[in-house]
């Protein structure tokens, strides 16, 4: 561990994600002295860049952007500290075997296996987009609370409201009509075809505990489809030298603002005297100064752990005991010696999302197994190949697969991960390589992240992507918990930034963009009062 720091800062964050460095980018920007305490090597949290095998570098749990704000990117002047995309919007391509692949991007494709659904895709996209659209704004403001006398929360609704209602009626009462839906009833009203069908039921509950038949799986979907990369609304895209380029690049708007950074340095305690934030305990026993503390770690870690129980009421320990935050989605990483003949075979040779969803029912018996800590036979996943459209990230004619691998349960019903965790890698090279045959045979190393083991590699409770799932009860006001959806914790001086904030996980920056802005308004009033 580096040596603790010294001096006086004004604010402390503790978790070197791409929050946290957010947050300490506006924060020195508007004149405060910030220093951010990383307990890793390396910063960027579970989205950080790092080798799995000798020349293969990857993002732990990241594989793509899509919902990185463009108002930060401007604000922080992102592309000045060298965000680049090497594509700025893949294509989906559903692997369906024996070489009959779709591409959901791809018209004149789909219409030879369904005309309808040629027709209906482009109308369904651009409708969800406008949805999405309307409830993008508030993803960058704080969410109010649920108390009708205050004239600000009143504003904040009146908002959303107003986004909303400017839809025209008709858009309106659809959205108002499907977002509480589940997704297999919604593409089951629009689509015939049954992988068109699964593929955007995938995209609704990646990275979540639930299936398509799962209530508020249509809000999840429109979350996602919530971002806007280079002005194109709903794009997904590939940073230049992975995804860890866009941590550096933040991590450089920060430190030109003025904050200090520390990696090697993990915190073990928040200092509390007088019922106030004092400071900061590290692993060694060394103490740091500090009366505003922004935590970047998910709430259970941070109000459980490092602030404790003993400063907390019991019925907030309950609530935040409550939070649900298993993960159920796993990480593949595979070094590869070359490129398989398959992949040179796919639209854009493969330079795209590869999805992997069997069917609707499928994904939901797949779930059914995860729900009772299972693990079915066949499991879904979203696959890139980042190498295909930038070669810093392998050795010269080599590539990097990564897989995000749905409903892999955080606990085994018959025992831990162990030699299971082996049995399923295997499992899953052998699925990817009946849809991409010779892609096992170009396997040299391979990384097989569960759950538990993203919980232990990245300090992220539960190994949930997302800091908790994103559910209407669980989302907005309600996120992490009513009452205390607005950064700011019980104990004065204590802040949330991390995903498990408002408005939830991928890589947005909005949650440490809004705690900033909140620590900035608490500064402002205590200096008026």
């Amino acid at each position: 561990m580096n040596a603790a720091p010294h001096g006086k800062y004004d604010v402390a964050i503790v978790g070197g994600g791409h929050n946290g460095l957010v947050a300490a980018a506006v924060l020195a920007g508007n004149g405060l002295k910030v220093i951010v305490l990383e307990a890793a090597d390396a910063l960027g949290g579970a989205a950080r860049s790092y080798e799995f095998h000798p020349g293969y570098r990857v993002a732990g749990c990241a594989q793509t952007v899509s919902l990185l704000r463009p108002e930060i990117v401007s604000a922080l002047k992102l592309t000045e500290h060298g965000l680049r995309y090497a594509v700025t919007d893949l294509p989906t391509v559903a692997l369906t075997g024996g070489g009959n692949h779709l591409s959901l991007n791809d018209m004149t494709a789909l219409a030879k296996v369904s005309a309808a659904d040629a027709r209906a895709l482009p109308d369904f996209r651009r409708r969800i987009i406008r949805y999405a659209g309307a409830l993008a704004p508030a993803l960058l403001r704080q969410p109010p609370r649920m108390d009708f006398r205050n004239r600000a929360n009143l504003r904040e609704l009146g908002r959303l409201g107003l986004r909303i209602r400017l839809l025209g009626r008709r858009d309106m009462r659809e959205l108002l009509r499907i977002i509480g839906m589940n997704a297999y009833d919604l593409v089951s009203d629009e689509f015939e075809n049954e992988t068109v069908k699964a593929a955007i039921a995938l995209d609704a509950v990646m990275g979540n505990h639930m299936g398509p038949r799962s209530p508020n799986s249509v809000y999840t979907y429109l979350y996602r489809m919530a971002g806007n990369i280079d002005g194109q609304a709903a794009a997904v895209a590939l940073p230049a030298g992975g995804i860890g380029a866009a941590i550096v690049a933040i991590a450089s708007a920060a430190r030109r603002a003025g904050a200090e950074i520390r990696t090697g340095s993990p915190v073990a305690r928040v200092l509390v005297k007088d019922e106030r934030v004092a400071g900061l305990i590290f692993e060694d026993g060394s103490e740091l100064a500090v009366n505003t503390v922004l935590s970047n770690a998910d709430p259970k870690t941070s109000l459980l752990k490092l602030l404790g129980t003993e400063h907390l009421d019991t019925e907030f320990v309950n609530r935040t005991r409550h939070f649900r935050d298993r993960g159920t989605t796993a990480k593949l990483h595979l070094a590869l010696d070359g490129l398989p003949d398959s992949l040179s075979a796919l639209p854009q040779r493969g330079q795209a999302r590869l999805v992997i969803a069997p069917g609707l029912d499928a994904l939901e018996r797949a779930f059914d197994a995860c729900k009772y800590h299972g693990v079915a036979d066949a499991l879904p996943m979203e696959i890139v190949v980042p190498t295909l459209a930038d070669t810093t990230l392998a050795p010269s004619g080599k590539h990097v697969l990564s897989a995000n691998v749905q409903y892999v349960p955080y606990a085994l019903a018959d025992g831990d991960w162990g030699r299971a965790r082996d049995r399923l890698r295997d499992r899953l090279i052998a699925a990817i390589d009946t849809q991409l045959p010779d892609t096992k045979a170009r396997v040299i190393a391979a990384e097989f992240l569960t759950p538990p083991d993203i919980e232990a590699n990245f300090r992220l409770g539960g190994g949930h992507w997302h800091q908790g799932e994103i559910q209407l009860d669980q989302v907005w006001s309600m996120r992490p918990m009513g009452g205390f959806a607005q950064y700011r914790m019980p104990v004065p001086g204590f802040y949330l930034c991390g995903a498990g904030t408002h408005p939830g996980g991928g890589i947005t920056g909005a949650p440490g963009w809004n705690a900033a802005q909140a620590v900035m308004a608490d500064l402002k009033s205590a200096q008026q009062r």
